[in-house]
């Protein structure tokens, strides 16, 4: 498989699969997810469950002109109840993708984070993993974490690293380069999140997490331009070409994947890791194209 390189190249790939990946889609009656679900089933690599809110899913026009074979709908009392019968589809496989629709993200997240029946993975980490197509660079970024972890631990960051390489590889790059993230390339007490960095690449040189290219401290042009890299004369195995991009918190994340469209025009898509399915948790602002974009991703993931 050659790598993908665009949102367009994902796309196209899931189009020509012989598979459709069901969606549970949690009180989807906003325009966004159902419109973005419906669509994924128009473009023929998934069917969807829609969970709770049916209804006024039902009276959606997008929704009314699906093709009836691949969407189903089950009724629930409340969006507490819809978000636990979703987890549940997924937990027992009857579904592969969990979706967010109009309901509070405390109330999904309370069913997939709950002990005895959610989707938390074994490790007890919860970490969210974007991707960008960004203007005028020839292949997509990865990055984490923009929406979960405030400030990681050691012990969530080597999560993070594991999921970050998961989903580069998904994408075709069979050696995934991944960068972790300072305002500098020099580790200092001053920054505690660097001290750590040195562990996580011997740790990746070892082969924790199979073929990987783990640098850092490296900031963010060091880790994507070669030619500063060259004048700055450091030494990188990334050779200023990283995949993915791992951050020192939640704040230097976010502030990229909401500048990259808003100054750039980039294209992004973002998903939750850490549990045993992808779980598409879109921001309010997200267009229905950018919750396709999260659903491909979702369901690219899966591979």
């Amino acid at each position: 498989m050659q790598p993908l390189r665009s949102f367009d190249d994902l796309t196209s790939l899931l189009k020509r699969s012989t598979r459709r990946v069901s969606l549970a889609v949690v009180c989807g009656s906003d325009e966004g997810a159902s419109r973005a679900a419906v669509k994924a089933v128009e473009e023929g690599f998934a069917s969807v469950v829609f969970v709770g809110h049916t209804d006024e899913v039902h009276a959606l026009p997008w929704v009314e002109n699906a093709p009836k074979e691949f969407v189903e709908f089950l009724p629930a009392c409340d969006d507490a109840e819809a978000a636990t019968k979703a987890v549940k589809l997924v937990r027992e496989r009857k579904c592969e993708v969990l979706v967010k629709g109009l309901l509070h993200t405390a109330t999904l997240l309370r069913a997939v984070l709950n002990k005895e029946c959610g989707l938390l993975a074994d490790h007890g980490v919860l970490t969210h993993v974007a991707m960008a197509e960004i203007p005028g660079r020839e292949k997509l970024l990865c990055f984490t974490d923009a929406a979960v972890i405030p400030y990681p631990t050691q012990a969530q960051r080597l999560v993070q690293v594991e999921v970050l390489t998961k989903v580069i590889r998904a994408l075709g790059t069979p050696v995934p380069r991944i960068s972790l993230l300072h305002c500098a390339e020099t580790v200092s007490d001053k920054f505690p999140h660097t001290l750590g960095y040195g562990e996580i690449k011997e740790l990746a040189a070892q082969g924790r997490w199979g073929e990987v290219l783990v640098d850092g401290p490296l900031d963010l042009r060091t880790s994507l331009d070669a030619a500063v890299l060259k004048i700055k004369g450091i030494h990188s195995c990334l050779e200023g070409d990283a995949d993915g991009l791992v951050f020192p918190d939640l704040e230097s994340a976010n502030m990229l994947y909401k500048a990259l469209p808003l100054f750039c025009g980039a294209r992004e898509a973002g998903i939750l890791q850490g549990t045993t399915a992808p779980v598409v948790l879109p921001s309010r602002g997200d267009s229905w194209q950018d919750k396709f974009l999260s659903i491909a991703m979702a369901v690219m993931s899966l591979n």
